[in-house]
């Protein structure tokens, strides 16, 4: 599925404070729903997408108005599907611009671009989905990692379209990233430049400059890139990050050009980035543990001090136990996450109308507030 036959999607280009409209008309064969991801939506749930949390989905020939507020968030965020896995292919940027008057806390980029990491099946990503949940394993790992749509040259149908930023020596350059894959935290570099962090999730933080960054699937980081090497090409590139022992994962790397403006031979080929390797786990958290808020006198950052309730939530995947051993999870048994050890089941109203309208049999209020069961997380064994 694409939107206005684009994949990525379009990109949504607001001022802070702004509210749009967005008009979904639902031409695809399943239903869909939009999610702003990380738009606060102050006082306005109604708009938000997650299926059957906010709101039920948009059927196949049906239109939704998505009234869309937006509040302190500024910088990067996006917007997504947020049905089954749609959102592998039906997603695109959100551009939050400061106000007007207002400039941004570091020096005004030349250019900006969006830089959206994603996955590519070779298979419709609704089969892949639905064969998951057949099978009760994993779902397939997918056939190429993209950056803006398009796998790179290292994969061998594909070289005439990646993408390419074009550059100028000695200007500056911010990169908007999504990371708008399913489930893979990823590097990503670019080739002889380092990479300044200014901004994450739609809110600016301290600059901190690196030559990797890892983004976790949903996130959004916004990075200034200085042309400031010998005019070439060179690759940006990124893989997956993962640590889970036995779980397969897409071992594929995807790039993009940088590719300055000028009179020159270029290297052939261009130079690649030195990602980590795909389970350095210090490389990751060297880069996590470096952020901070910005937290300034015009952009604070107010934390409650005062902790009135405390909650334990383990979030995990589960194993349930199939007749013969007959499933594709561990064991032969079937995969399923939970919170606190209850799993979500899509009921056939939404939970917020639910909620409000005061609609029984559709949720329940006491989800734990310390799991049941305890999980050892220093063992060796998992049960």
């Amino acid at each position: 599925m694409t939107i206005n036959g684009q994949f990525p999607g379009p990109t949504l280009h607001v001022r802070q404070g702004e509210t749009i409209l967005v008009n979904v008309y639902n031409k695809a064969k399943y239903n869909i729903t939009i999610h702003w991801h990380g738009v606060k939506q102050p006082r306005f749930p109604w708009s938000d997408g997650p299926e059957y949390i906010t709101q039920c989905p948009i059927q196949p020939g049906a239109k939704f108005s998505h009234k869309v507020i937006f509040s302190t968030e500024v910088g990067t965020l996006w917007w997504h599907a947020h049905s089954d896995w749609a959102r592998a292919t039906v997603h695109g940027a959100i551009v939050i611009y400061p106000k007007k008057g207002s400039s941004y806390p570091f020096k005004k980029p030349d250019m900006e671009t969006p830089i959206i990491l994603g996955e590519w099946w070779k298979k419709p990503v609704m089969e892949v989905y639905h064969d998951m949940l057949q099978s009760g394993g994993d779902p397939n790992t997918s056939d190429a990692l993209l950056i803006n749509g398009q796998p790179g040259d290292l994969y061998p149908c594909s070289k005439q379209d990646t993408f390419k930023l074009m550059v100028e020596k000695g200007k500056t350059y911010l990169l908007r990233l999504v990371n708008a894959a399913m489930q893979e935290p990823m590097f990503f570099s670019v080739a002889k430049h380092k990479l300044t962090v200014v901004g994450t999730d739609g809110a600016y933080t301290k600059p901190l400059t690196r030559d990797i960054i890892i983004i976790s699937p949903g996130q959004t980081i916004d990075v200034l890139l200085e042309a400031n090497q010998k005019p070439d090409h060179y690759y940006m590139a990124s893989r997956v990050y993962a640590t889970a022992v036995g779980i397969p994962y897409d071992n594929t790397t995807t790039t993009a050009l940088v590719e300055y403006a000028g009179d020159y031979t270029p290297m052939s080929p261009p130079p690649l980035p030195a990602l980590p390797y795909y389970n350095d786990t210090s490389a990751s958290v060297n880069f996590t543990g470096s952020l901070r808020s910005l937290a300034s006198k015009k952009y604070p950052v107010n934390v409650p001090r005062k902790i009135t309730h405390r909650f334990v939530y383990t979030i995990s995947v589960n194993s349930f136990p199939c007749p013969q051993k007959s499933c594709e999870g561990p064991n032969g048994s079937r995969l399923a996450a939970s919170v606190n050890n209850i799993s979500f089941v899509s009921p056939s109203i939404d939970i917020l109308q639910a909620y409000y309208q005061g609609i029984n049999g559709v949720f329940g209020a006491h989800l734990p507030d310390f799991p049941p069961y305890i999980f050892n997380f220093t063992g060796d064994n998992l049960p």
